[in-house]
């Protein structure tokens, strides 16, 4: 009985080789097809930071509608951030409807401070009066 330098028969051995070269294939092709869609976010985002940039120069009015815009300007890229790198355009419902209940809350949470700023309690440090 001879010794072997492999232990897997050689017709056994092309076989997986080629399910490797396949694999690496259908990898290869797979990032190909995201590729497009980064390169496109990527240029999006440089875009969109030159525009925010840009709107920081110009007087919307007042302080509170500069804020507005640039957040706006930043909701969009967070948008193409989270569809395309993060993977969320092609996710399942049950994961939206947590994210949207996520917002829903955070939103809330917002609101609540927002009243308490416009309505401090009298007699407390933080009261204006």
């Amino acid at each position: 009985m001879s010794a072997s330098p492999s232990h897997v028969p050689a017709t056994q051995a092309t076989s997986h080789g080629d399910h490797a070269a396949a694999d690496q294939a259908a990898e290869a092709a797979h990032i190909a097809a995201h590729l497009g869609a980064y390169v496109k976010v990527g240029v999006g985002l440089l875009v969109l930071t030159g525009i925010t940039v840009g709107l920081s120069y110009v007087d919307f009015g007042s302080r509170s509608m500069n804020i507005i815009v640039g957040m706006i300007v930043a909701t969009i890229k967070a948008s193409m951030v989270a569809a395309i790198f993060m993977h969320l355009k092609g996710e399942k419902m049950t994961i939206w409807r947590f994210l949207i209940m996520t917002c829903i809350f955070a939103m809330g949470l917002f609101f609540l401070t927002f009243l308490a700023h416009s309505d401090p309690i009298m007699g407390t440090s933080y009261s204006t009066h």
